[in-house]
């Protein structure tokens, strides 16, 4: 397995990582058991899976509580490189959203002792707030980073305007966002600035929560946040999966699951270095890495391109 850098950092990873929403995400998904959370990453380690990236959100720490406990046990918090994202504040029963570098630098501080780590490789901010300017925000995170506490700085869900914003000292080294072949919009207004200024595109829900896996058929029901989004609902759902039936004809052909074709494709862009699909079950994060298996040909990958245009 190549190892590939992530934009202009010196964070060398597997191309292959693994998002960890159900590793603790409690308030994510109904019924999760936190031993299987803890053996998806040590099946990601034991897989050569060195990418791990997680949230103060899911499960309000107890991922990263998780996580901590799996890279302490193994001893292998050297060899990983690890991700988290932070920006929720509570205001009583409320959750908002805080980028003011006192929030900031004590997110981090939390997150640090969560992860049973000194540092952290890579920390975003994980949702804009709408008062404090963005390049303060950043400053602060650069401080951070000047201290050893962390290593390399993202922002997350920022629109296109605030990422400019952030980014105006040229300390963002990583963006992460919504991106797969159902939404498409970061190719209009966020890979060209990306691509411009070296900073590496991550791409979230990669598989559309499922959707592009090509596991569905339209009698199937969701009662965990899926059931909420609209590609999950009515005609929308019907339109996606016949859709989803033309991915399998090239996959079929070349012997793969449409999830590591989709994968693949994603992988084949130039503003993207690493993805994070997620997983629930320990197999899933195996067949996950059958991703790096898959060569597109330039006919295959303008195919899929031209059935979600």
């Amino acid at each position: 397995m190549k190892k590939v850098q992530i934009g202009a950092t010196d964070l060398q990873v597997n191309p292959v990582g693994l998002g960890t929403n159900a590793v603790g995400g409690h308030n994510l998904y109904p019924n999760l058991n936190e031993e299987t959370g803890k053996e998806l990453i040590r099946t990601a380690i034991n897989q050569g899976m060195d990418f791990l990236d997680t949230a103060f959100i899911y499960g309000l720490g107890r991922s990263e509580e998780l996580i901590g406990e799996v890279l302490q046990e193994t001893g292998k918090r050297n060899e990983m490189i690890v991700a988290t994202k932070g920006s929720h504040r509570y205001e009583g029963d409320d959750i908002a959203n805080d980028n003011s570098p006192a929030f900031l630098q004590q997110t981090v501080d939390d997150s640090l002792k969560r992860l049973k780590t000194d540092y952290i490789d890579l920390f975003y901010i994980h949702f804009p707030d709408e008062d404090t300017p963005k390049y303060e925000a950043v400053g602060a995170l650069q401080e951070l980073k000047e201290q050893g506490k962390i290593r390399s700085i993202g922002v997350s869900n920022f629109s296109r305007d605030q990422l400019q914003e952030a980014n105006q000292d040229g300390y963002v080294d990583v963006y992460q966002g919504e991106y797969n072949l159902i939404n498409r919009k970061a190719e209009e207004d966020l890979f060209p600035y990306v691509q411009e200024k070296s900073i590496s595109f991550v791409p979230y829900f990669p598989l559309a929560a499922g959707l592009l896996a090509g596991k569905y058929t339209k009698d199937t029901r969701f009662n965990d946040l899926r059931q909420n989004m609209d590609q999950f609902k009515g005609k929308r759902f019907e339109r996606e999966l016949e859709r989803v039936d033309q991915l399998k004809g090239i996959a079929n052909n070349k012997g793969v699951e449409v999830a590591h074709l989709v994968l693949a494709w994603y992988l084949n862009h130039p503003a993207i270095d690493t993805i994070i699909p997620g997983a629930k079950k320990p197999d899933q994060v195996k067949a996950n890495l059958n991703t790096l298996d898959v060569a597109l040909t330039d006919k295959e990958y303008n195919a899929i391109d031209q059935i979600y245009r």
